[in-house]
């Protein structure tokens, strides 16, 4: 009777041990299918972030060439603008020479009229 026990007794607690045996490898399971859910849950929004960061990275450096082709053809305008303006300023220095020939050239002008009609003056007196 008291074997008889035992044996109930070990074979229950057996029976136990293998009960909960069996319920910590399904909770095993559990846990290994609940990490690989949450492992790949996260890997798509890591994916969708890593997508995301390439595609700013390509934008950022369309930016920087822009940005750099926008410099260079901005360097080109202000040359451009110089060059034009420096034109301007000779054609000025031009004009302004041209204008000061020109009022020379009517002193000589002045000169030479009245120098000619003082000799007319003179050799006109002469004669009478």
């Amino acid at each position: 009777m008291l074997s008889s026990i035992v044996k109930e007794h070990q074979n229950k607690q057996a029976a136990k041990k293998e009960s909960q045996e069996q319920k910590r490898k399904e909770a095993v399971r559990a846990a290994n299918n609940l990490t690989q859910a949450l492992v790949d849950h996260l890997n798509v929004r890591v994916a969708q972030a890593y997508l995301n960061q390439r595609k700013l990275d390509a934008e950022a450096k369309q930016l920087q060439q822009s940005a750099t082709a926008f410099a260079k053809q901005t360097h080109l305008w202000l040359n451009l603008v110089e060059s034009f303006s420096s034109a301007l300023k000779e054609i000025g220095d031009a004009e302004n020479w041209a204008q000061s020939i020109e009022g020379d050239m009517r002193t000589i002008a002045t000169a030479l009229e009245y120098s000619y009609k003082a000799s007319q003056d003179a050799h006109g007196s002469n004669v009478n």
